[in-house]
């Protein structure tokens, strides 16, 4: 993983879930299977929690239908100009609703519309849009800044994750390392969905954050990967944990050694490879935590 400049410490990790959009609610509630302990025995518990991780794994919570999530991506590696267009007909919607432009497959969207409009959307109903040749899924709102353009991917949660384990880990990797990279790539994104980098994204796809490159990264076993660990992050004290992670255990001492926890991937793949689970995985490296299921709050 690209390290990340925004990081923070485990132990100040528990994030207050916020609502990042309107029409959402309070969509950000980590459902903890425990109640929390009394005050007084809170040091008691947190001590039986990190034994417990140490040796059992986390605990994984009761099944839940997923909540569907999107998720929005500053596709930053694209730079100001890039070439925009899709593999099926597409169509170019101004705030208003107004159609701005339209084409068909591969035909490049020409920029005119920014003329007379300061964004838009493009979208290609039962296509992959396509961004200086590379193919993204969702939709794309187009924002013009200055002489420039800032291209944001508004997509499902889970369709991000597994392109994230894709562009994390090697895909042919043991599928309880692919998982463990799952729950850790979810719990940092919607830690940034609760503290947005921007009004209009939450995250970028630079070595700022996690690595994110479309659909080129999904395939079958990162879709897996995600798919069975959908709704699943990492909490604190009932806050959302900003899970760090590195390739392996040398860079995550070097860049996050004073910041806390945080996963080794080829040090995920070699306890996978000795049989451990993605939650027993997930249990050595960031012990205190809890494994906690996503739900809509009760608004």
């Amino acid at each position: 993983m690209a390290l990340s400049a925004v990081a923070i410490g485990f132990a100040a990790q528990g994030l207050a879930p916020q609502p990042y959009a309107s029409g959402h609610g309070e969509l950000l509630e980590a459902l903890v299977d425990a109640p929390a302990p009394a005050q007084d025995t809170q040091a008691e518990a947190e001590t039986l929690r990190r034994v417990q991780s140490q040796r059992l794994g986390l605990r994984e919570p009761a099944a839940g239908r997923p909540l569907d999530l999107e998720i929005r991506v500053a596709l930053l590696r694209a730079g100001g100009s890039p070439s925009l267009s899709a593999d099926a007909p597409w169509q170019l919607i101004g705030r208003d609703g107004r159609l701005l432009e339209q084409g068909e497959a591969n035909q490049a969207v020409d920029g005119s519309w920014s003329a007379e409009a300061s964004e838009a959307w493009l979208q290609a109903p039962g296509g992959q849009l396509l961004v200086n040749g590379q193919p993204y899924a969702g939709r794309l709102r187009l924002i013009r800044e200055g002489n420039g353009l800032l291209v944001v991917n508004h997509l499902p949660l889970e369709t991000y994750v597994a392109s994230v384990v894709g562009a994390e880990m090697p895909s042919s990797w043991n599928m309880e390392a692919l998982r463990a990279q799952a729950v850790a790539a979810r719990s940092y994104a919607l830690a940034h969905m609760a503290r947005p980098a921007s009004r209009h994204w939450h995250l970028g796809d630079t070595t700022r954050w996690q690595a994110y490159r479309g659909l080129v990264s999904s395939n079958g076993r990162t879709r897996q990967a995600a798919g069975s660990t959908a709704g699943l992050i990492l909490s604190y004290q009932g806050g959302i944990v900003e899970s760090l992670y590195a390739a392996n255990r040398q860079i995550t001492l070097e860049a996050h050694g004073h910041l806390g926890a945080s996963m080794s991937q080829h040090g995920a793949q070699d306890l996978a490879s000795q049989g451990l689970r993605y939650n027993e995985i997930l249990g050595r490296y960031y012990q205190g935590a809890s494994l906690a299921r996503l739900k809509a709050g009760a608004s």
